[in-house]
């Protein structure tokens, strides 16, 4: 027995000194199993580990190729985010990675040569004290010196063809060093390609993607402090999350990185000139878009004031005044020569200063010239810049005969061009007004007159006479043909839209409604939005009406006009707004609905002082209002309707503060079950409203309306307008910043201090909590109408935490201490081709 105990007491030690060695020995290779020193090296059938496993360093081989490469690859080597020795492959197996006796990190191939090096110069103690190269958790591999732990050289700063989160591209405007990012020869060739990408333009940073480091490819536009003004489309949460900082030294470094913890990505400049981005969640791809380029995207596409907008046929046109330089070339879309001006369309500038300078006095008369404005466009390539204010870039552009065209953005001040417009873009959301430079002739009437002519006013004269006679001659017509010409645009309107039934809606002939709003009076004027001006009227038995005119120059033309008549006019609920009757003649359409005395909910929720009538009782009132009113669209109607364009300014309200919701012009009748979801090409709505699947892919369902009514919930509790934060050093919009100050318990913080009271706290964060459901990411995630009014009654009493939400476009949104795990922030859809955004 006590042999036995002694035996037992023997083998209890040998293991348990046996178990201490061996975890001591796997502690020690574990800690050593992502660095390199002195005194190790990588042969080509090994690799090094980060610390958290996701990346490794060691040999690989191109598809259908056997030369190898020292790379960094991400989970595997199918992801490669940095080569060694790109340039001069080792031909065999035979390669090794290590760090060599003058303290550079190297590649040798088998026979000792060195096929590429760090290319350090140290002194004598420098090179004692390299001891160690280690591929950090970032995947950044770094050549430290062992006594100060100083790094001398790391990978992050010497990039090969792919971008991570946290890395930089950086220029310095002093010294004129930029880093470049450099893509394969090949897809089977990781040796240094065609086309680059580096930081240009410093005054006025912005991206250019390089062919064979001469030719501009594409450009970004300069950056405004949220975005490139030439890419809106990183205004998305695809593309969120880009940040430009500077060094005292005068370096401008740019960096990218993900709010979500959870999230990485990879960038990529193709072989063929093309920018691919990889996202992962939790270790697994994600989804891979081509990010650009489009054909607009092309640099200078349309050559020299040539304007390019992808939703034209042809995509190049010429603008007003000018012609295309080459109209051979360009009937063969061959469109690179671009415009010019015509002869009959020169610039005055010159001619007028040289007149007022010799006091000339002829009869020519010379008028000055004026600017043209173009919305949402790309501003051309090469701007200069001054720091004059708005008023002043106008001024001093039009005061400068070689100033073609100028354009101002509060962050980046005034911009102005003094040579041919290249690389123009016309986009449908984004971008800035460019004022294009133009003779007076493109004007109108407007414009400073030098000089009198009494031609002009004899020409006035007949052409009055001429109105007169015509005005008579058209009332005539109109007396003898009411009745015909009543029952044709019945006839004439059904014929186009067979679908419709005019018939059952009441008809208000023109001259009634122009009656009522005393001609259509600036002074009866409601508003203006992108159908057209809403007057006030009063209707002969005194019942007051709103009546909403097409405009001539309206975006959304008669399909919508149509479109709005079909769908509400088949709808009845206390929180819709009711269509009285319409007015179709040639060349006028009109909507006639019940007039809403205290107009759209943002008249009061955005203004400082009437905002205080808004008390959290008619606040909830209205949000209760609006849910209704959607459910009635998605549930409770004859027709199932997808309304798309809810946002404060479609929320009517009458005399009782009740809301009700107007512009049905993009709504939609949706046939199909609650999660089902349609698409369109033509991607209609308001910026900030819309959810990512429908503003990046065209997909809307009901779940599209849910989202928007989040976005509006959460601007009701706070006061404050979606895009209100787009200045914001934390955030870009009110839906990333309330998501930040949930993850930091502080979202009481988002509550207007109009409505603060503790009464009523609990009721707020409630909406608050049901307005992040709304908002989420991803669909399915999101709550149906009809739940989102059980929340808000108080029938569902407990409520999921929130996952990610959408559209949050800055970094580090996420609290350490958060309580809540985010899902994943979009679909999966391999190899997107991201769609553009029309907006209203």
């Amino acid at each position: 027995m006590g042999f036995l105990s002694h035996q037992t007491h023997a083998n209890s030690f040998l293991f348990i000194t046996t178990l201490f060695i061996f975890v001591s020995i796997h502690l020690c290779l574990s800690s050593m199993n992502d660095t390199i020193t002195s005194n190790t090296s990588i042969e080509d059938n090994h690799t090094i580990t980060s610390n958290n496993t996701n990346f490794k360093l060691g040999f690989f081989s191109p598809p259908n190729s056997t030369n190898r490469y020292a790379a960094i690859w991400y989970l595997s080597d199918s992801y490669i985010i940095w080569i060694a020795n790109r340039d001069q492959a080792v031909k065999d197996s035979s390669g090794v990675i290590k760090i060599h006796k003058d303290g550079n990190l190297v590649v040798m191939d088998g026979r000792n040569y060195i096929v590429w090096s760090t290319n350090l110069t140290f002194s004598t103690k420098y090179v004692t004290n390299i001891s160690s190269a280690q591929l950090q958790d970032n995947g950044n591999l770094v050549l430290r010196d062992g006594k100060t732990g100083e790094t001398v050289w790391d990978s992050f700063t010497h990039p090969a063809d792919a971008a991570m989160p946290r890395m930089k591209i950086t220029a310095n405007k002093i010294t004129g060093k930029k880093m470049e990012y450099v893509s394969w020869k090949s897809p089977t060739d990781p040796s240094s390609g065609d086309y680059s990408v580096s930081m240009e333009r410093l005054a006025a940073p912005e991206l250019f993607l390089w062919y064979k480091k001469s030719r501009p490819y594409y450009r970004t536009g300069p950056w405004n402090g949220r975005t490139f003004l030439g890419s809106p489309r990183m205004l998305t949460e695809y593309l969120y999350g880009w940040r430009l900082d500077h060094d005292p030294d005068g370096t401008n470094y740019l960096t990218y990185n993900f709010a979500d913890p959870d999230a990485f990505a990879i960038v990529w400049i193709t072989y063929d000139g093309k920018l691919r981005m990889a996202k992962f969640l939790n270790q697994k791809n994600y989804y891979t878009i081509d990010i650009f380029p489009k054909d607009c995207d092309y640099y200078g596409a349309c050559g020299p004031f040539g304007n390019c907008d992808p939703n034209s046929i042809p995509i190049c046109s010429c603008f007003e005044g000018f012609e295309p330089r080459n109209v051979h070339e360009w009937s063969k879309k061959n469109w690179s020569s671009g415009c010019v001006r015509k002869k009959e369309a020169q610039l005055q500038c010159d001619r007028l200063k040289n007149l007022n300078n010799n006091s000339h006095n002829g009869v020519d008369e010379v008028q000055q010239d004026g600017f043209k404005v173009f919305n949402n466009m790309k501003v051309p390539d090469f701007a200069e810049r001054s720091d004059d204010d708005v008023d002043n870039c106008r001024t001093s552009c039009l005061a400068n005969c070689s100033c073609l065209a100028y354009a101002y953005d509060s962050y980046i001040g005034c911009m102005f061009w003094i040579r041919d417009l290249i690389d123009l873009e016309q986009f449908s959301i984004g971008g800035v007004d460019l004022f294009l430079r133009v003779p007076h002739s493109q004007l109108g009437n407007k414009g400073r007159r030098v000089s009198k002519s009494l031609i002009i006013a004899t020409i006035a004269g007949v052409i009055g006479v001429i109105a007169l006679a015509i005005c008579g001659y058209i009332t005539w017509q109109k007396w003898t043909a009411k009745q015909a010409r009543t029952l044709s645009q019945k006839k004439t309107t059904v014929g186009e839209q067979n679908q419709m039934k005019l018939d059952e809606l009441p008809l208000f002939e023109f001259e009634k409604l122009a009656t009522a709003t005393n001609n259509f009076h600036a002074e009866n004027m409601l508003g203006k939005g992108g159908f057209g001006p809403v007057y006030k009227g009063h209707l002969e038995d005194g019942q007051e009406i709103a009546v909403k005119r097409l405009s001539k120059a309206s975006g959304q033309g008669l399909e919508e006009f149509m479109n709005e008549v079909v769908v509400i006019s088949k709808l009845q609920h206390r929180n819709l707004v009711r269509l009285l009757g319409c007015c179709v003649e040639p060349g006028e359409q009109m909507l006639v609905y019940e007039f809403m005395p205290n107009k759209s909910l943002d008249a009061f929720l955005f203004d400082p002082q009437r905002r205080k009538v808004l008390d959290w009782k008619k606040r909830f009132n209205i949000i209760e209002g609006i849910a209704r009113g959607i459910l009635y669209l998605h549930r409770d109607s004859r027709l199932r309707i997808i309304h798309r364009d809810l946002k404060a300014s479609n929320i009517l309200l009458d005399d009782a503060m009740n809301p009700k919701i107007s512009d049905f012009g993009l709504a939609r009748i949706f046939r199909g079950d609650e999660d089902d979801e349609a698409s369109t090409k033509k991607v209609i709505g308001t910026y900030g409203y819309m959810p990512p699947e429908y503003a990046m892919e065209g997909l809307f369902s009901e779940k599209s309306d849910v989202y928007s009514f989040g976005v509006l919930l959460l601007e009701i509790v706070s006061g404050r307008r979606n895009t209100s934060f787009y200045n914001h050093r934390q955030s870009l919009s009110l839906v990333g910043y309330a998501w930040k100050l949930w993850n930091e318990n502080n979202i009481i913080s988002l509550i207007d201090p109009e409505i603060m009271d503790p009464c009523f706290e609990k009721s707020i964060l409630r909406c608050i909590h049901i307005g992040l459901l709304c908002v989420q990411e991803l669909t399915k995630e999101r709550p149906t109408i009809s739940t989102v009014v059980l929340m808000l009654i108080s029938e569902i009493t407990h409520l999921p935490p929130p996952g990610q939400v959408a559209f949050v476009h800055k970094q580090n949104l996420y609290s350490s201490e958060s309580s809540h795990k985010s899902h994943p922030s979009t679909r999966s859809n391999n190899n997107l081709t991201l769609s553009e955004i029309e907006g209203r």
